[in-house]
């Protein structure tokens, strides 16, 4: 198509240049031939860009898939449906919470997220890491069978305990239970622990929760972790995630004692009870290898390693922190206790991998980084019957281990003393499902080393376990459901030790053994316990926050209550969620009898908002429901019930008539004399009152809302809200009008008068009867939420101080804080719980908690609420200007390798867990956010139009999408230049500054607005005949 310009038409399009890769309209069918794109997609792959085999050597980043961006979790916790009785959760062998940790991150309210984990699961971070959860809450996942899969849940785990870890906060016992100079001589009990690994670790904590004041934990290294520290690579775990979660266990008083190994130097179990200790729990793993007949006798200098000798050296060489003394020799894990740092075992040409569990592929994976170029993994089964998870399996596959199954060692051959190669028998798998030898067929592989990784077992420290005795399979005996000895009562178990390999197997035996144990001491001192576990909850100084507000003479416990809405339909609902911890409720609207009113049906439906969106978390709501169908008599009753159990929450009665001042006062005083602390005038109701000379009908109506205030403050002493509506040209003259007329507030607002939309048969959903028909309806939820901060502004600035209770799109404590910074002092949710559940109140109390504690911290100043600064760009790539695709990631895998060479790998090892010291500055109240906002917002006039900005691309954080490209073509000054090669953004200095790149990238600050450094100069098009002010709008 061709367009018709004149050189001087102010219409000519300039910036050719900069639009030549713009999106355009396709006229014809694109003509390429295949050569061409075999050679041109080269240069665009970007999904095979990660390095394998020999040229990982030394490369000890993570490597997890499940990893994520704060980006990727915020996406990934919104896909998640928080189901009801959640199969994930029964899959947990810690038993999280899975939907309520998930729901907070999609809040933003990441503390709330590791509260609920840490509460179950003292390893959380850990189990985050290395869970193999595609056979544990993966597994049970209700997404598998969807088109979008099962959900990230190992990933969100780890990404919310890991900002909880950078914030810098201790493990303190929960304050609701006695101090511990309260607790009885019981709980003086000396518990000993043997083993520092993930089940003492869990088993101290819960014992220390529970108020033990005399807990100590025997480990034989002189660092803590056990086989998470000694075992486990740092690219899958580092070191400093196991000391942050000791640390938490410290924080309680757990003491640790190293370099004390069972079995040497006289220590036994039998020997520490000996020395005064009520209880003993064994937490050890299992400390020697099982090793094939064939290999008995070889040695590392033949190049024969156990994954028991290999592994350890790994982690001592590549772990920061946890050789403390970098040169001492960490309990046998430094190869050469002479250097000055422990150094990696130094393998070269082929390893030959024995075993196809877990711990084989961390030994194949970590071989590599050891300097193996190529790596065979050989095992007995086929691949479909390995004992290792996927996640290991996958990960060792992509960086190029080499499966070989049906192998089953023959013999070694050795030259000059080294290993050169293994002979294997072939095996097969009959129908009867077991493996045979078939000794006709074999094969040699030639080999420079050889790490077994056949499992492992108890070997000589039994003699010391005593009285602790073993099963016929080499497992400790005991009762599976308490883990207490079946030979005596003060001895328990848990882990490697009873056949639970699993860090969160292990982490949950130390939870029940901790409860047993709590049970067994109790009943040495003829005290009784609970007949259900009641283990106490992770708390912190945050939860010590105090939340309550005094508002309108009022004493809220917290700001969140219940909307007359859906969530109020029945006083037992009211009931329940004052239960879940819900600070106040206000009625569904109610009406004399004469107006008593009859839904039709269907009358709630999805909104439209957010798109193609369906199942929870929806954007919006549409409903045409009534007020309440139940009598004034049944709320009146239900109001005195509530507050008799209840004395504590506020619970306001929503009343509604028609313009008649009988009407008002008889309801308001019945509603008053029904104990109500309050009462909401419900003025807005958009649909179906309106008919009938109520709600909206008065509510648009100033001289009317001032009346009906009158009314009301003339029949009643307790405190009244006008419920305000917003469909009205400016809502703060109605809010005048209710203030002049004796309203103590107003609430702001009911629902905006809407029509959601319509399908292709012209019908409207929802439609009504046979004829189909509908109505405008109220559109609730986060759609309404821009049109509610305004309206609470507009009155806050209007009427300085006046109460107002929000309502309109509160979805988390980040939106709640929201509302009280323009003015508002407590908020009412419906459309959130309409998503969810009444339980998402403990959401939003820890995510505000965390909100007022971190302002405390000046420490934490950069943080936007709870979410830390982006890390720096890595210096080896900075100035670069290469994009993860094609030749330029080859060239970014080049600048890696030659870092990785070079990198100390135990630098920094410095503890990263040191807690910050308490607040430096006074806890904010809730009081204190309530109109933060309100004197910067005002009129357009106000606003500078000297301080200009500009946008800033982060190239290492782009994804090359050229988003920002498209809308600042299309819709903004034509000011980002998009490479053809790269395909990297570059800003030029026509950039006004709207910020529209900004919103519509997809990835998290990867655009920021900067100062701007030269003049802007508006382009006028044609020069202004007169002369412009620089301070002109």
């Amino acid at each position: 198509m061709s367009s018709h310009h004149h050189d001087h038409d102010v219409s000519q399009v300039h910036n050719q240049e900069i639009l030549e890769l713009n999106p355009k309209i396709q006229t014809h069918a694109t003509f390429k031939p295949t050569a061409v794109t075999t050679k041109t997609k080269r240069h665009w792959k970007q999904n095979d860009g990660m390095l394998t085999g020999c040229n990982l050597k030394k490369d000890f980043a993570d490597i997890k898939h499940t990893t994520l961006t704060e980006k990727g979790a915020l996406a990934e916790a919104n896909r998640c449906l928080k189901c009801a009785d959640a199969p994930c959760q029964k899959s947990c062998p810690t038993q999280l919470d899975i939907k309520s940790f998930i729901g907070a991150i999609a809040n933003k309210n990441y503390y709330g997220a590791a509260k609920a984990i840490f509460s179950d699961n003292p390893l959380g971070l850990t189990c985050g890491m290395v869970c193999p959860t595609s056979d544990l809450c993966v597994g049970g996942c209700n997404l598998t069978h969807s088109e979008e899969g099962a959900i990230n849940i190992g990933g969100l785990q780890q990404f919310a305990t890991e900002i909880f870890k950078k914030m810098g906060i201790p493990q303190i016992r929960d304050p609701s239970l006695p101090a511990l100079d309260e607790l009885p001589e019981s709980y003086q009990s000396k518990i000993a622990l043997l083993g520092c690994g993930p089940a003492s670790i869990s088993c101290a904590t819960f014992l220390a929760r529970l108020g033990y004041s005399d807990i100590t934990i025997f480990e034989k290294n002189e660092f803590h972790g056990g086989l998470s520290s000694l075992e486990i690579p740092q690219f899958r775990l580092p070191y400093d995630v196991v000391d942050f979660e000791v640390q938490l266990m410290k924080d309680l008083g757990v003491k640790v004692e190293y370099g004390k190994e069972v079995g040497k130097d006289g220590l036994t179990v039998e020997s520490i009870h000996n020395k005064g200790y009520e209880a003993v729990f064994v937490g050890l793993g299992m400390p020697s290898p099982k090793i094939d007949k064939i290999f008995e006798g070889f040695t590392i200098q033949q190049g024969f390693y156990t994954s028991k000798d290999f592994l350890p050296k790994v982690s001592a060489a590549s772990k920061p922190g946890m050789c403390a003394c970098k040169g001492g020799d960490a309990n046998g894990a430094c190869e050469d206790s002479s250097s000055s740092t422990p150094s990696l075992p130094s393998l070269h040409g082929r390893v030959i991998v024995l075993g196809a569990g877990d711990t084989a592929f961390d030994c194949a994976t970590s071989a590599f980084r050891c300097g193996a170029s190529r790596v065979y993994v050989c095992f007995r089964r086929g691949i479909t019957d390995m004992r290792a998870v996927p996640e290991e399996a996958d990960l060792a596959k992509e960086e190029k281990c080499e499966f070989m199954p049906f192998m089953l060692p023959k013999q070694v051959i050795t030259r000059d003393g080294k290993i050169v190669a293994v002979e294997f028998y072939k095996t097969e798998k009959g129908d009867d499902d077991v493996y045979k030898v078939d000794e006709d067929q074999f094969v040699r592989i030639k080999a420079d080393f050889v790490i077994s990784a056949f499992g492992s077992e108890i070997g000589s420290l039994a003699p010391a376990l005593s009285p602790l005795t073993l099963t016929k399979y080499g497992y400790a005996d005991i009762d599976n459901m308490t883990l207490q000895s079946k030979n005596v009562p003060w001895l328990f178990s848990g882990g490697d030790l009873i056949g639970n390999g699993t860090t969160v197997e292990a982490t949950n035996d130390g939870k029940t053994a901790s409860w047993a144990i709590h049970r067994y001491l109790q009943s040495l001192y003829g005290l009784t316990t609970s007949p259900t576990p009641q283990l106490p909850n992770f708390f912190t100084p945050i939860d010590l926050v105090d939340i309550s507000i005094d508002f309108a003479g009022l004493h809220f416990p917290n700001p969140f209550g219940l909307a007359s809405a859906t969530p109020c339909t029945s006083a037992a609902m009211i009931r329940r969620a004052f239960e879940a911890g819900w600070g106040f409720a206000v009625t569904k609207t109610f009406s004399l009898d004469k107006d008593l009113v009859t839904n039709v049906s269907p009358r709630i439906v999805r909104g439209q908002t957010s798109g193609h969106k369906f199942g929870p978390g929806q954007g919006s709501f549409l409903n045409i429901e009534l007020i309440s169908e139940k009598t004034a008599a049944y709320w009146c009753k239900a109001v005195g019930e509530l507050k008799r159990d209840f004395p504590s929450q506020i619970i306001i009665a929503s009343i509604m008539c028609g313009f008649n001042k009988d009407d008002w006062t008889t309801l308001a005083k019945m509603a008053e004399a029904s104990g109500a602390d309050a009462l909401e005038l419900n003025l807005s109701c958009p649909h179906g009152m309106g008919e009938r000379g109520m709600g909206l009908a008065c509510g648009q109506n100033p001289d009317l809302v001032l009346q009906i205030s009158q009314w009301v403050r003339a029949a009643i002493k307790i405190p009244f809200f006008a419920k305000l509506t917003p469909n009205v040209t400016e809502v703060k003259e109605i809010a005048k009008a209710a203030h002049q007329g004796g309203a103590t507030g107003v609430t702001a607002i009911n629902t905006v008068s809407g029509l959601m939309g319509l399908r292709g048969d012209a019908t409207a959903w929802p439609s009504v009867g046979k004829e189909q028909r509908t109505t405008y309806g109220g559109v609730s939820g986060n759609a309404v939420r821009p049109i509610a901060l305004r309206a609470v502004s507009s009155i806050a600035r209007t009427l300085p101080g006046y109460p107002i209770m929000a309502t309109g799109g509160i979805d988390s404590a980040d939106s709640c804080v929201q509302f009280l910074q323009c003015g508002a002092g407590v908020v009412q949710i419906c459309s959130s719980i309409q998503n969810q559940d009444f339980t998402v109140i403990q959401d939003y109390i820890t995510g505000l908690k965390a909100y007022l504690y971190l302002q405390s911290r000046p420490d934490l100043k950069n943080w936007d609420m709870q979410s830390p600064p982006r890390d720096p760009i890595p210096e080896i790539y900075r100035g670069k200007h290469l994009p993860k695709f094609g030749e330029y990631q080859e060239e970014r895998n080049k600048i890696k390798i030659e870092a990785n060479q070079k990198a100390d790998l135990l630098a920094n090892g410095s503890n990263n867990n040191q807690r910050s010291p308490p607040a430096a500055n006074k806890i904010p109240n809730v009081l204190d956010q309530v109109g933060r906002a309100v004197s910067r917002i005002g009129e357009y006039n106000r606003l500078n139009n000297q301080e200009q900005v500009v946008a800033l691309v982060n190239e290492e954080l782009c994804v090359n999408c050229g988003k920002c490209y498209m809308t600042c073509n299309d819709s903004g000054y034509q000011a980002i230049k998009f490479d053809k090669n790269t395909h990297i953004p570059t800003i030029t200095d026509d950039c006004t500054g709207c910020t529209l790149c900004v919103s519509v990238c997809p990835i998290i600050d990867c655009i920021t607005m900067v100062p701007r450094t030269i003049p802007y100069i508006p382009q006028r098009g044609i020069p202004p005949t007169t002369e412009v002010s620089s301070s002109a709008h």
